[in-house]
């Protein structure tokens, strides 16, 4: 909903109070969101890395497996060529090792997406936001000074 500062001038105090903070709530619930989509691509980042040393790693090699983010257990790499992949709520898919790729790349790209599209909506609503402060200072200095 675009509202241009004409139109905020038709509204009276007490919706503009309102308006802004409303404005001033979706901005930081955006905000949040983006810091989501920031941590959740930072953590594809990550398994997109593994993969590829995975990958550069020969059959038989030890190494540690992850089943947390902070407990490892030692193991043996039996096939550099199939990975598990954790598609969400404890749910893990079989794939190739290219296949395992693939699926990061694209989850990133739709992250990017995502995060382009939030910011684009965050930037309109703080102008609102923005604006919906400047009239509302403007209406409360002239309320001020007429009486």
């Amino acid at each position: 909903m675009a509202i241009r500062a004409s139109d905020m001038d038709k509204l009276s105090l007490e919706q503009l109070r309102s308006l802004k903070e409303q404005s001033d709530l979706e901005v930081n619930l955006l905000q949040d969101s983006l810091t989501k989509i920031r941590t959740a691509a930072a953590r594809l980042e990550v398994a997109a890395a593994a993969l590829h040393d995975l990958s550069l790693r020969p059959e038989g090699k030890e190494l540690l497996v992850p089943l947390t983010a902070s407990l490892y257990v030692p193991g043996t790499l039996d096939d550099s060529e199939k990975v598990l992949v954790d598609v969400g709520t404890g749910y893990f898919i079989e794939k190739t090792m290219a296949e395992g790729k693939d699926y990061c790349e694209r989850k990133l790209s739709l992250l990017k997406s995502n995060h382009d599209e939030l910011t684009d909506i965050a930037t309109k609503k703080k102008h609102i936001a923005d604006e919906a402060g400047i009239v509302l200072q403007g209406k409360l200095r002239q309320t001020s000074t007429s009486t």
